[in-house]
Protein backbone atom coordinates (compact mmCIF):
# COMPACT_ATOMS: atom_id res chain seq x y z
CA UNK A 1 0.00 0.00 0.00
CA UNK A 2 1.64 3.16 -1.22
CA UNK A 3 2.34 5.84 1.87
CA UNK A 4 1.20 10.12 1.66
CA UNK A 5 4.55 10.86 -0.08
CA UNK A 6 4.61 8.32 -2.62
CA UNK A 7 0.71 9.33 -3.15
CA UNK A 8 1.71 13.03 -2.97
CA UNK A 9 4.98 12.50 -5.54
CA UNK A 10 2.36 10.22 -7.51
CA UNK A 11 -0.24 13.30 -7.64
CA UNK A 12 2.61 15.57 -8.05
CA UNK A 13 3.64 14.20 -11.77
CA UNK A 14 0.17 13.86 -12.80
CA UNK A 15 -0.49 17.38 -12.76
CA UNK A 16 2.94 18.97 -13.72
CA UNK A 17 1.94 16.42 -16.60
CA UNK A 18 -1.18 17.76 -16.94
CA UNK A 19 0.47 21.55 -17.01
CA UNK A 20 3.19 20.47 -19.56
CA UNK A 21 6.36 20.40 -17.31
CA UNK A 22 8.42 17.35 -16.90
CA UNK A 23 11.87 16.20 -16.29
CA UNK A 24 14.37 18.53 -15.03
CA UNK A 25 12.18 21.61 -15.75
CA UNK A 26 9.58 19.83 -13.34
CA UNK A 27 12.79 19.43 -10.71
CA UNK A 28 13.02 22.92 -10.88
CA UNK A 29 10.02 24.33 -10.24
CA UNK A 30 8.76 22.18 -7.69
CA UNK A 31 5.53 24.03 -7.08
CA UNK A 32 3.98 22.96 -3.43
CA UNK A 33 1.52 20.85 -4.25
CA UNK A 34 -2.17 21.32 -2.28
CA UNK A 35 -4.15 17.66 -2.29
CA UNK A 36 -7.27 16.59 -1.20
CA UNK A 37 -5.50 14.43 1.57
CA UNK A 38 -5.03 18.09 2.69
CA UNK A 39 -8.41 19.42 2.70
CA UNK A 40 -10.27 16.30 3.55
CA UNK A 41 -10.09 16.23 7.53
CA UNK A 42 -10.80 19.56 8.03
CA UNK A 43 -13.48 21.33 9.96
CA UNK A 44 -15.98 22.63 7.80
CA UNK A 45 -15.05 26.32 7.58
CA UNK A 46 -11.76 26.14 8.27
CA UNK A 47 -8.91 27.81 7.19
CA UNK A 48 -5.93 26.68 5.04
CA UNK A 49 -2.38 28.25 5.10
CA UNK A 50 -0.65 27.22 1.88
CA UNK A 51 2.22 28.60 0.21
CA UNK A 52 2.39 31.36 -2.33
CA UNK A 53 2.00 30.13 -6.13
CA UNK A 54 1.02 26.61 -4.57
CA UNK A 55 -0.43 24.63 -7.29
CA UNK A 56 -4.28 22.96 -5.65
CA UNK A 57 -5.31 20.08 -7.53
CA UNK A 58 -9.13 19.99 -8.63
CA UNK A 59 -10.47 17.28 -6.07
CA UNK A 60 -8.60 19.44 -3.30
CA UNK A 61 -10.35 22.59 -4.85
CA UNK A 62 -13.71 20.60 -4.79
CA UNK A 63 -13.84 19.59 -1.10
CA UNK A 64 -12.82 22.93 -0.34
CA UNK A 65 -15.70 24.24 -1.56
CA UNK A 66 -17.70 21.84 -0.07
CA UNK A 67 -16.36 22.15 3.37
CA UNK A 68 -16.54 26.02 2.99
CA UNK A 69 -12.72 25.72 3.19
CA UNK A 70 -10.56 28.60 2.66
CA UNK A 71 -7.25 28.81 1.38
CA UNK A 72 -4.48 31.72 2.90
CA UNK A 73 -1.77 32.23 0.89
CA UNK A 74 1.15 32.97 3.92
CA UNK A 75 2.48 35.73 1.76
CA UNK A 76 -0.94 37.55 2.50
CA UNK A 77 -2.20 36.18 5.91
CA UNK A 78 -5.17 38.24 5.08
CA UNK A 79 -6.49 37.69 2.27
CA UNK A 80 -8.45 33.72 0.68
CA UNK A 81 -7.09 32.43 -1.92
CA UNK A 82 -9.21 33.52 -5.59
CA UNK A 83 -12.68 32.11 -5.11
CA UNK A 84 -11.56 29.26 -4.03
CA UNK A 85 -14.08 28.53 -1.48
CA UNK A 86 -17.65 30.18 -1.00
CA UNK A 87 -18.25 33.66 -0.01
CA UNK A 88 -19.36 33.99 3.60
CA UNK A 89 -22.69 35.55 2.01
CA UNK A 90 -22.77 32.84 -1.08
CA UNK A 91 -23.59 35.46 -3.23
CA UNK A 92 -21.66 36.28 -5.99
CA UNK A 93 -20.78 40.25 -7.22
CA UNK A 94 -22.64 40.70 -10.22
CA UNK A 95 -21.03 42.73 -13.20
CA UNK A 96 -22.64 46.08 -13.81
CA UNK A 97 -25.36 45.06 -16.52
CA UNK A 98 -24.06 41.75 -17.05
CA UNK A 99 -26.97 39.96 -19.03
CA UNK A 100 -27.19 36.04 -18.89
CA UNK A 101 -28.81 34.43 -21.35
CA UNK A 102 -30.78 31.14 -20.05
CA UNK A 103 -32.43 28.38 -21.83
CA UNK A 104 -33.73 24.90 -21.46
CA UNK A 105 -35.91 22.61 -22.45
CA UNK A 106 -38.95 20.69 -20.98
CA UNK A 107 -36.24 18.93 -18.80
CA UNK A 108 -34.71 21.70 -17.72
CA UNK A 109 -37.96 23.95 -17.10
CA UNK A 110 -38.31 23.46 -13.58
CA UNK A 111 -34.13 24.25 -13.12
CA UNK A 112 -34.28 27.42 -15.32
CA UNK A 113 -37.05 28.92 -13.09
CA UNK A 114 -35.03 28.46 -9.88
CA UNK A 115 -31.50 29.67 -11.86
CA UNK A 116 -33.44 32.57 -13.15
CA UNK A 117 -34.87 33.44 -9.53
CA UNK A 118 -31.37 33.06 -8.10
CA UNK A 119 -29.93 35.32 -10.98
CA UNK A 120 -31.84 38.25 -10.18
CA UNK A 121 -31.09 37.59 -6.56
CA UNK A 122 -27.38 38.14 -7.92
CA UNK A 123 -27.95 41.26 -9.30
CA UNK A 124 -27.77 40.33 -12.68
CA UNK A 125 -30.11 41.01 -15.81
CA UNK A 126 -31.91 37.75 -17.30
CA UNK A 127 -32.85 37.42 -20.91
CA UNK A 128 -35.09 34.40 -20.56
CA UNK A 129 -34.74 32.08 -24.36
CA UNK A 130 -37.62 29.39 -22.75
CA UNK A 131 -39.27 27.39 -23.12
CA UNK A 132 -42.02 28.04 -20.71
CA UNK A 133 -43.60 25.05 -19.46
CA UNK A 134 -43.01 21.16 -18.95
CA UNK A 135 -44.19 20.46 -22.76
CA UNK A 136 -41.60 18.34 -24.77
CA UNK A 137 -39.89 20.60 -27.03
CA UNK A 138 -35.87 20.31 -28.71
CA UNK A 139 -33.23 21.31 -26.67
CA UNK A 140 -31.33 22.32 -30.27
CA UNK A 141 -33.74 24.94 -30.82
CA UNK A 142 -33.24 25.95 -27.46
CA UNK A 143 -29.39 26.11 -26.95
CA UNK A 144 -29.12 28.08 -30.39
CA UNK A 145 -31.21 31.25 -29.05
CA UNK A 146 -29.08 31.68 -26.14
CA UNK A 147 -25.65 30.50 -28.35
CA UNK A 148 -26.46 33.49 -30.58
CA UNK A 149 -27.05 35.89 -28.03
CA UNK A 150 -23.78 35.31 -26.45
CA UNK A 151 -21.78 34.88 -30.04
CA UNK A 152 -23.22 38.33 -30.86
CA UNK A 153 -22.70 39.75 -27.53
CA UNK A 154 -26.21 40.61 -26.46
CA UNK A 155 -25.32 38.39 -23.79
CA UNK A 156 -22.21 38.17 -21.67
CA UNK A 157 -22.91 34.62 -20.76
CA UNK A 158 -25.20 31.77 -21.16
CA UNK A 159 -26.70 29.05 -19.39
CA UNK A 160 -28.15 25.94 -20.76
CA UNK A 161 -30.30 23.34 -18.99
CA UNK A 162 -31.65 19.87 -20.72
CA UNK A 163 -31.77 16.17 -19.22
CA UNK A 164 -27.82 15.36 -19.23
CA UNK A 165 -26.51 18.75 -20.73
CA UNK A 166 -24.63 17.13 -23.18
CA UNK A 167 -26.53 17.68 -26.77
CA UNK A 168 -27.48 21.18 -25.57
CA UNK A 169 -23.60 21.55 -25.24
CA UNK A 170 -23.39 20.19 -28.86
CA UNK A 171 -25.55 22.01 -30.00
CA UNK A 172 -24.67 25.86 -28.70
CA UNK A 173 -20.58 24.78 -30.15
CA UNK A 174 -21.92 24.91 -33.21
CA UNK A 175 -22.35 28.45 -33.41
CA UNK A 176 -19.23 30.41 -33.54
CA UNK A 177 -17.60 32.13 -30.73
CA UNK A 178 -19.65 29.82 -28.78
CA UNK A 179 -17.40 28.03 -25.63
CA UNK A 180 -19.82 26.24 -24.04
CA UNK A 181 -18.58 23.36 -21.26
CA UNK A 182 -20.85 20.64 -19.92
CA UNK A 183 -19.99 21.27 -16.02
CA UNK A 184 -21.68 19.01 -13.51
CA UNK A 185 -19.33 20.33 -10.03
CA UNK A 186 -17.87 23.18 -9.09
CA UNK A 187 -14.48 21.92 -9.99
CA UNK A 188 -15.26 21.54 -13.75
CA UNK A 189 -16.99 24.89 -13.39
CA UNK A 190 -13.68 26.29 -12.15
CA UNK A 191 -11.52 24.89 -14.66
CA UNK A 192 -13.96 25.57 -17.89
CA UNK A 193 -13.75 29.32 -16.93
CA UNK A 194 -10.04 29.67 -15.42
CA UNK A 195 -8.59 27.32 -18.46
CA UNK A 196 -11.22 26.99 -21.37
CA UNK A 197 -12.96 30.60 -21.12
CA UNK A 198 -16.16 29.15 -21.34
CA UNK A 199 -18.89 31.87 -22.17
CA UNK A 200 -21.98 29.50 -21.68
CA UNK A 201 -23.02 26.80 -19.02
CA UNK A 202 -24.70 23.78 -20.27
CA UNK A 203 -26.38 21.88 -16.60
CA UNK A 204 -28.12 18.69 -17.12
CA UNK A 205 -30.92 18.61 -14.71
CA UNK A 206 -31.40 14.98 -14.43
CA UNK A 207 -28.11 14.42 -13.60
CA UNK A 208 -27.32 17.18 -10.68
CA UNK A 209 -29.73 18.36 -7.66
CA UNK A 210 -30.90 22.34 -7.55
CA UNK A 211 -28.17 22.51 -4.74
CA UNK A 212 -25.58 21.32 -6.90
CA UNK A 213 -26.21 23.33 -9.75
CA UNK A 214 -26.40 27.01 -7.68
CA UNK A 215 -23.03 26.08 -6.74
CA UNK A 216 -21.90 25.40 -10.03
CA UNK A 217 -23.47 28.52 -11.51
CA UNK A 218 -22.00 30.86 -9.30
CA UNK A 219 -18.48 29.21 -9.37
CA UNK A 220 -18.56 29.53 -13.40
CA UNK A 221 -20.16 33.32 -13.33
CA UNK A 222 -16.76 34.07 -10.47
CA UNK A 223 -14.28 32.64 -11.94
CA UNK A 224 -12.01 34.56 -14.61
CA UNK A 225 -10.12 33.45 -17.16
CA UNK A 226 -6.18 33.17 -16.36
CA UNK A 227 -5.04 34.19 -19.78
CA UNK A 228 -1.57 32.90 -20.09
CA UNK A 229 -0.50 29.84 -22.18
CA UNK A 230 -4.49 28.82 -21.41
CA UNK A 231 -5.31 31.70 -23.98
CA UNK A 232 -2.77 30.66 -26.28
CA UNK A 233 -4.71 27.09 -26.05
CA UNK A 234 -8.05 28.85 -26.33
CA UNK A 235 -6.84 30.68 -29.62
CA UNK A 236 -6.10 27.40 -31.38
CA UNK A 237 -9.73 26.02 -30.52
CA UNK A 238 -10.86 28.94 -32.19
CA UNK A 239 -8.52 28.27 -34.89
CA UNK A 240 -10.14 25.35 -35.75
CA UNK A 241 -13.48 26.83 -35.86
CA UNK A 242 -12.30 29.15 -38.25
CA UNK A 243 -10.88 27.04 -40.05
CA UNK A 244 -14.26 25.15 -41.37
CA UNK A 245 -15.96 28.06 -41.22
CA UNK A 246 -17.86 28.60 -44.68
CA UNK A 247 -17.49 32.17 -46.65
Amino acid sequence: MPDENSIRRMVRKVVYRTLGLSGDRERRVQRPLVTELDVRDLAVGAELPIPEHALITPLARQIAMERKVRFISKADPAAPAASLAPTSTGTPAARAGSVVAIGADHGGYALKNDLIALLHAWGYQVTDCGTNSTESVDYPDFALAVAQLVAGGAAWRGVLIDGAGIGSCMAANKVPGVLAAMCYDQATAHNSREHNNANVLTLGAGMIGANVAQQILKTFLETEFAGGRHARRVDKILAIERRYLRP
